[in-house]
């Protein structure tokens, strides 16, 4: 006999949404860096395929409902092949004016480095270690 699967054991992580001043700014910025536009947009919400199946929102912070608070630390991850893509996105994106709050840096975990959006939310680049990637391919699948 099994055990009843719990409502938590059957969710899926399908978007995460970021609460932005202006979505058709954001939305613009976010189309030049992923190189795709949006699937969706409006004045209030634009909504971009992340890969994966994971959705990225973009949604009016001066409209989401019940209303944000001040928002907490957190990013938004871009795994990439190697340190050498993590080295050309960092010149690719200080070119393109993005604040860089960590050059390229060697961690525990692999090469990275950290960006910010206009609104302030962190973006991540990183190539994991090589078991790490392996370890992030099993939790993925």
């Amino acid at each position: 006999m099994t055990a009843p699967q719990t409502a938590a054991a059957t969710l899926a992580l399908d978007f995460v949404l970021l609460y932005v001043d202006s979505p058709a700014a954001s939305a613009a910025f976010y189309a030049d860096l992923l190189g795709r536009e949006p699937v969706e947009a409006s004045p209030t919400f634009a909504l971009f395929k992340a890969g994966n199946g994971l959705m990225l929102g973009l949604w009016s912070r001066h409209t989401v409902e019940p209303a944000a608070t001040v928002p907490g630390g957190g990013e938004v991850a871009f795994t990439v092949a190697d340190e050498a893509v993590v080295r050309d996105m960092h010149a690719d994106w200080s070119g393109r004016g993005l604040t860089i709050l960590q050059p390229p840096t060697a961690m525990d975990f692999g090469h990275t480095f950290v960006a910010q959006d206009p609104d302030g939310h962190r973006l991540r680049v990183f190539a994991p270690n090589q078991g790490e990637e392996a370890q992030s391919e099993q939790v993925r699948s």
